[in-house]
């Protein structure tokens, strides 16, 4: 039998009853409308997903999601384990959880629900395995569509077994929209809220090199239940204004952001394609966006961040030369459409509306061509960074600014 690592036990140890639920992971809900994605699944069907904790806690609690879902979803039997890499579990870290006390649940349609409190011990960095069982044949409605890690999917119950066997894999998210820790003491969270760039487009499968991670590490080395949750609630091909890939930034900001516990800065960087869909075959009838009316849409989600008491820091729109060359793409991106992000950069750097700027596209713009990525960052498509350039965009957050604790006199 494989050993489990130390990070992970079934020691409840004595608890502080004020210690808070915190989320460590989370994945943004959004409906099924790829044809790329599974659009069903049979009867008696197991999934297995893998999350990377940012930290830790002595509780865990799942969240599981129908919220773009027109029917309920009977789901159940569902375990947490600690993953042994691709479909392994350890088996001795294996557990049921529950949901009332009951070990199978109905996801309402539209609605998200928690699972009970299982007490185990979870460190900062783990891989988590998250095994559920669909006993029903169901339709999918409700998935993040770029997981940048491979889900596992098999016949029977295997939720519980130390392998999936012969399982068709899969890089999106179904069902599985957070995991939670009851946290042994003071605990923040940061949420960076964005598309593609964020979600880690392009980043190395399984490996956790999205720049969100790459923070989390940063931030996070030497802590154990101490350090700051770095939450991703990104979704690919997102848009400030405009529903499209996913509901627009401005409708699900409630949902993702303001409704996670604990949240003390906000890392926003989200705009590109706003810029970039109108008269493509993305948009092909969509007016053209202007400067001004993305700027309008930060400025709403700035005051709406600052009246929880929220700081924001905004990301500066990285370069797009040439990008997402070949249909549905044409025209993403054009002259205009570039001076429109240099718009938006500029009100961003100099409007000090944000409580602090993190300047993206300063790092990965090359010197002798500003309008594009760095070639050592340029992931091959002109719009998404590589591995590499996930490292640069993280090692450009000012770690002492998000590490302040106290608000400016004039509440921001």
């Amino acid at each position: 039998m494989l050993a489990a690592p130390a990070s992970f036990s079934h020691d409840r140890g004595d608890r502080d009853p004020s210690d808070g639920w915190l989320s460590t992971w989370t994945a943004s809900a959004d409906r099924n409308n790829n044809i790329t994605t599974p659009q069903n699944f049979n009867a008696a069907t197991t999934i297995r997903q893998i999350v990377h904790t940012s930290v830790g806690g002595n509780q865990v609690r799942v969240r599981l999601t129908n919220e773009f879902g027109l029917s309920p979803v009977t789901v159940g039997p569902v375990h947490i384990a600690v993953s042994a890499g691709g479909s392994k579990i350890y088996p001795n870290t294996d557990r049921t959880l529950t949901f009332g006390g009951k070990t199978s649940v109905t996801l309402y349609a539209g609605a998200p629900i928690l699972s009970d409190p299982l007490d185990i011990t979870v460190g900062p960095f783990a891989n988590l395995a998250i095994s559920l069982f669909l006993p029903q044949a169901t339709k999918l409605e409700t998935v993040h569509q770029l997981a940048v890690q491979n889900a596992y999917v098999s016949s029977g119950d295997n939720t519980a077994s130390p392998d999936q066997p012969s399982p068709k894999t899969y890089t999106n998210r179904f069902y599985l929209s957070g995991v939670l820790v009851n946290t042994r003491g003071r605990t923040d969270a940061i949420v960076a809220f964005g598309d593609s760039i964020t979600d880690g487009f392009s980043s190395t499968v399984d490996a956790n090199r999205r720049w969100p991670d790459n923070l989390s590490q940063r931030l996070n080395n030497g802590q154990s239940h101490h350090g700051t949750a770095i939450l991703n609630e990104a979704i690919s091909g997102n848009r400030v204004l405009s529903d499209g890939a996913g509901i627009s930034a401005l409708a699900r900001y409630d949902r993702d952001v303001l409704s996670q516990q604990g949240v003390k800065w906000v890392i926003m960087l989200e705009g590109i394609n706003d810029i970039g869909w109108p008269g493509t075959a993305l948009d092909p009838s969509a007016p053209q966006a202007t400067a001004e009316d993305i700027i309008d849409g930060y400025k709403q989600i700035i005051a709406r961040t600052h009246l929880r008491g929220i700081r924001i820091m905004g990301g500066t729109l990285t370069p797009f030369r040439n990008a997402l060359q070949g249909t549905p793409n044409v025209g993403y991106y054009t002259a205009q459409k570039e001076s429109v992000r240099q718009a938006v950069n500029a009100w961003i750097r100099n409007s000090h509306a944000f409580d602090a700027v993190v300047d993206f596209d300063a790092v990965i713009r090359d010197p002798a061509q500003p309008t594009s990525m760095q070639t050592q960052y340029d992931s091959g498509d002109h719009l998404h960074p590589n591995d590499a350039g996930y490292v640069a965009m993280a090692n450009a957050i000012d770690l002492s600014v998000l590490r302040s604790r106290d608000r400016d006199d004039d509440g921001r």
